[in-house]
């Protein structure tokens, strides 16, 4: 998670994302509420303005927001966020996020088609998701409580359900680590102030 509140103002202005981070307090209730529902107000127009962006920003323009994004964790992190963010939201709302994704990348590949090939194209687009459900939440907290290791999936599950705040332990211990990008073991230990050492291929410390 990207806490710099420094940054240029986007969809959030610096006062917005020290708020939603805890680190600016409101001195009446219905200043918190005005807050956010002036963050709220600001998401719906940026997604609104997206529409107007595919269809009307250049293809120089376009190329240069995604310029480094094969060199830049923090924007590459922010595009899987962007998903992330519209993907729980639909589901949230009972809306299949494949009538968002399918049609979205059938038009797009249609177009650079016509654009670059000058053709048309057939597409076909496949989504599928399979959830199976595991470790219990409370379970989790219980392992760390008493000093025992969890896996990475769990505890960024814990730290997403957010009831439970994993950063009052010093050390976590995580095992299972083998195959687990390295990227998202360091984004866990940034979100939670933690110092990462990769013990084996299968095991981790997070510890301050």
């Amino acid at each position: 998670m990207n806490t710099d509140t420094s940054r240029d103002r986007g969809i959030l202005s610096p006062a917005d994302r020290a708020y939603l981070l805890g680190e600016r307090e409101m001195s009446h209730d219905q200043s918190a509420r005005n807050a956010e529902a002036r963050i709220r107000r600001r998401i719906r127009d940026a997604i609104l303005d997206f529409d107007l962006l595919l269809h009307t920003l250049s293809a120089k323009d376009r190329r240069q927001v995604f310029d480094e994004v094969a060199t830049d964790p923090e924007l590459l992190d922010g595009l899987r966020a962007m998903v992330a963010f519209t993907y729980v939201g639909t589901k949230e709302q009972g809306l299949d996020f494949e009538d968002v994704l399918v049609p979205a990348v059938r038009n797009s590949e249609e177009a650079y088609a016509a654009k670059r090939f000058d053709a048309t194209a057939d597409v076909e687009v496949t989504f599928s998701v399979e959830t199976s459900v595991k470790e219990n939440i409370r379970e989790v907290a219980a392992s760390l409580q008493a000093g025992e290791p969890v896996t990475p999936g769990a505890l960024f599950s814990l730290v997403m359900q957010g009831e439970y705040d994993p950063a009052d332990h010093d050390e976590i211990t995580l095992v299972g680590t083998e195959g687990v990008d390295d990227q998202f073991l360091a984004r866990l230990a940034e979100y939670l102030e933690a110092d990462l050492e990769r013990v084996s291929d299968s095991r981790a410390v997070l510890g301050r």
